[in-house]
């Protein structure tokens, strides 16, 4: 419990996760599921899933994820994260499921795995690789 309280403090501060009313679904070690509706004002001239949506919460999955492997006085900043668009978001929500692919003292691999939520239906449209760094608490 002390570690999901710890990420959902972390998240309740993030005022972009606030304006995507995104939520955090659930927190391990080394996984972290984060999701948000897909509203009308983060869908692109298509109508679905704006990749900036998609980003944010790829980002977010795997920042949370690594900062579930770090020690309790850090913090956790992106230092490179790569996405691969596979798919358009369509449906009522996306969620991104963040892994750690390699943790150590001061670099986390990670990757996330987003899917777009359409009734029963699951699509994958994005996966995201990235670094990132420790940082101390307060930074």
């Amino acid at each position: 419990m002390k570690l999901h309280n710890r990420i959902a403090e972390s998240f309740s501060r993030q005022t972009m996760m606030q304006t995507l009313e995104a939520r955090l679904d659930s927190v391990a070690a080394g996984q972290v599921v984060v999701s948000a509706p897909i509203l009308p004002g983060s869908r692109q001239q298509h109508g679905v899933a704006h990749a900036a949506l998609t980003f944010a919460l790829g980002d977010t999955a795997a920042g949370y994820t690594a900062l579930s492997v770090m020690p309790e006085d850090s913090e956790v900043m992106t230092a490179e994260i790569k996405i691969n668009l596979l798919a358009p978001g369509r449906g009522e929500r996306l969620r991104a499921t963040g892994r750690v692919i390699k943790a150590g003292r001061r670099l986390v691999v990670v990757s996330a795995d987003v899917h777009a939520l359409d009734g029963d239906t699951e699509t994958l449209v994005a996966v995201l690789t990235g670094t990132m760094v420790p940082v101390p608490s307060g930074s």
